[in-house]
């Protein structure tokens, strides 16, 4: 699957769980009645999330985007003689 980078740029702001989910007994799905679940702030700096939960009076913790690890150039470089990681399937 191929993930794009659209909608990456931005700082989210979601609400902490007030009630712990439950296993409906028909379908077997997790569900919640905690409406502020479903809720995702989005901003486009961090700063402005900070100030927006402070001014709010929400808790909050920052969690930093993970970077992604360097991509093979091109497709014949998969195929390289001299590869540092051994191809394998």
């Amino acid at each position: 699957m191929q993930s794009g980078k659209a909608r990456t740029k931005k700082w989210v702001l979601e609400y902490e769980p007030e009630v712990p989910r439950v296993i409906e007994p028909l379908m077997g799905w997790t569900a919640s009645s905690d409406m502020r679940s479903q809720v995702s702030l989005e901003f486009e700096t961090l700063e402005e999330a900070i100030s927006y939960a402070q001014k709010n009076a929400i808790p909050f913790q920052v969690f930093e985007a993970h970077k992604p690890s360097p991509k093979t150039k091109s497709y014949s470089d998969n195929f390289r003689f001299d590869r540092k990681i051994p191809w394998t399937h």
